[in-house]
């Protein structure tokens, strides 16, 4: 995902932007730009009081009614910068950068292709053979993330903020998965106000929401929606208040991730949904805000990690290396707890460094990925004003002698870097471009790193293609409430991935999977006891999730759902009158 780069100037006449930029300076470098910037993202670090004794809120509501301002610790706080791993790098003054610089090893350069040592890929994946035999629906999926242990601390922690704030919430599990089921419904409903959901308009009521808990009930629960217990949260963390929810995603993603070779490493956004009123692009496009995630995916955007960013706050360097370089060795360290085997990491060059490259190796770990050429060690390459003047599919290589890891620079339609510890030259490829004026389609030669890293490195673009389409829409006043969106897509996201591997037959779309969690969770765990609910429920695929049905005892006589004749039975969950000898039928496709 593409960031504010560090090209942004506050006030006219300077060079560069300072390193301690903040968000308030930025906003206001871009209204006064006359030229405008193509990129319209910025990554933001949470308040200075994120883990403080109260919760810092956003200034208004998504009406705008009670402001139209993010709050001043918002706005105070400083923009990540897009090469983020730098930064330790500019606290040092030039002459000890020099020295660093020559303390490092010479590598010996020589022209000739990598001969790797990794062994290759065999290993098989029984955790997905057994979720396949279960065959599991989409409400199974997603409570394989979002699981008992995930809901009952989630509510326990929710009534004890509630506690402290001397409300008594008695907030259920029940309850708590019919806060879900809308926060999930926003996706792929949303109103400009979410109290529509609730009006008796018919141009905007939505009885499966009205029915399942009341309006007041929900913003009460929603407004104490909460993750840690503030009397132990670590001052260091920005993000201590999601830190066991973080944890415990990252636990259950890394359980049920498909066991694969290739993995994409990136950076991800979470948006912030806070008003900024008039600011904006001189293209006429908000600025969109966000806190940057990092992102370890497979190549088909199944999130197996992620850790939001806080700069070098809350994450030391590894070995020396930058920021980037030690968030991809985090994320292999995550995936070798499940075994050494030889995974294959891609990433961009926000990450990409000979020395990483050299670590990862070590680890036992392959990897490949564009790199910027003052990472590349003084690889001795052609210059790249030379290899365009060649035909298109010119490259240059040189490999490192003793660690075996190669640097390529190709000419297509423009030059690249790419680094590799495991994939070298051959076997040459050949792909196709539109040259001329005539678009003409033409064959150049693609060397074998290249064509593999365009093929495997976008897992997380994809995951961010699917979590854009129908993303929680509901916010609330809290800082965190959009993350606590992005944690329920991505868990949505990998329970559809997970869908796809495990169901061959009968596979659904992204839009009908949240659908069906949505109204599962809607209707199976709707407020009955009010006075006025309705007693007829919309029959959806809950009728046949195999969960929670029993047949009970009613006082006045109903139709059965099934053959139609009078029976004093019905299902608990369903609502519908069953007698006992139709009742397996009934729940069965």
């Amino acid at each position: 995902m593409a960031s504010t780069s560090s090209s942004f100037t506050v006030g006219s006449g300077a060079s560069s932007k300072p390193k301690s930029t903040k968000l308030l300076e930025v906003l206001n470098a871009l209204e006064e730009d006359e030229c405008g910037h193509s990129r319209e993202e910025i990554f933001i670090a949470p308040p200075d009081n994120a883990s403080g004794d109260f919760t810092d809120e956003d200034s208004g509501d998504e009406d705008g009614r009670r402001g139209s301002h993010l709050p001043g610790s918002i706005l105070h706080a400083f923009v990540v910068p897009e090469d983020s791993g730098t930064e330790e790098e500019e606290d040092l003054p030039p002459a000890t950068k020099r020295q660093k610089a020559m303390v490092e090893p010479q590598r010996i350069w020589t022209k000739r292709d990598i001969r790797p040592d990794f062994s290759s890929w065999t290993a098989s994946d029984p955790h997905i053979e057994d979720l396949r035999s279960q065959e599991l629906s989409p409400v199974g999926l997603f409570e394989l993330f979002f699981d008992e242990g995930t809901i009952n601390f989630i509510v326990n922690e929710t009534n004890r903020y509630a506690w402290q704030k001397n409300v008594n919430l008695g907030l259920t599990a029940q309850e708590l998965k019919c806060v879900l089921g809308i926060l999930i419904l926003s996706g792929y409903i949303s109103y400009p106000r979410r109290r529509m959901f609730w009006e008796t308009s018919p141009d905007s009521h939505h009885h499966l929401v009205a029915d399942a808990i009341r309006r007041d009930r929900f913003e009460l629960i929603f407004s104490y929606l909460h993750f840690a217990d503030n009397t132990e949260l670590d001052e260091s963390d920005r993000f201590a208040k999601v830190r066991p929810l973080i944890v415990r995603m990252n636990r259950n993603f890394q359980k049920h991730a498909p066991l694969e070779e290739f993995y994409s490493f990136g950076e991800s956004m979470c948006e912030y949904f806070g008003h900024r009123g008039s600011k904006q692009l001189r293209a006429g496009k908000p600025t969109r805000l966000g806190y940057k995630i990092w992102c370890g995916t497979t190549s088909r955007g199944y999130l197996v990690w992620f850790e939001p960013s806080q700069g070098t706050l809350f994450t030391k360097s590894h070995r020396g290396l930058d920021l980037g370089g030690s968030m991809v060795v985090k994320f292999v360290d995550a995936l070798q707890e499940r075994g050494c085997l030889p995974y294959h990491i891609f990433f961009d060059k926000v990450f990409t460094s000979v020395k990483l490259m050299s670590i990862l190796r070590k680890k036992g770990v392959k990897a490949t990925g564009t790199v910027r050429e003052y990472r590349t060690e003084r690889c001795p390459l052609k210059d790249p004003k030379e290899l365009k003047k060649m035909k298109r599919g010119s490259f240059d290589y040189k490999v490192d002698e003793s660690e075996e890891i190669i640097v390529c620079r190709w000419h297509d339609s423009s030059v690249v870097n790419i680094c590799s510890n495991a994939v070298g030259i051959e076997p040459m490829g050949l792909t196709g471009h539109h040259a001329g004026a005539a678009k003409t389609r033409t064959q150049v030669h693609q060397p074998s790193l290249v064509k593999l890293y365009q093929e495997k490195v976008g897992g997380v673009s994809r995951m961010d293609q699917n979590i854009a389409k129908y993303k929680v829409k509901i916010r609330g006043m809290k800082w965190y409430s959009s993350f606590i969106g992005y944690v329920i897509d991505a868990a949505l996201n990998n329970a559809w991935q997970l869908h796809r591997i495990c169901s061959h037959d009968a596979q659904v779309d992204l839009l009908a999977f949240r659908r069906y969690v949505a109204c599962v969770y809607l209707e199976s765990n709707a407020d009955m006891s009010s006075q006025g609910r309705r007693s007829r429920r919309l029959e959806t695929e809950s009728r046949f999730d195999m969960i929670g049905h029993w047949i009970v005892h009613q006082d006045k006589r109903t139709r059965c759902a099934l053959c139609h004749s009078q029976t004093n039975t019905r299902c608990e969950k369903c609502q519908k009158g069953v007698h006992a000898k139709c009742f397996r039928e009934y729940h069965i496709r």
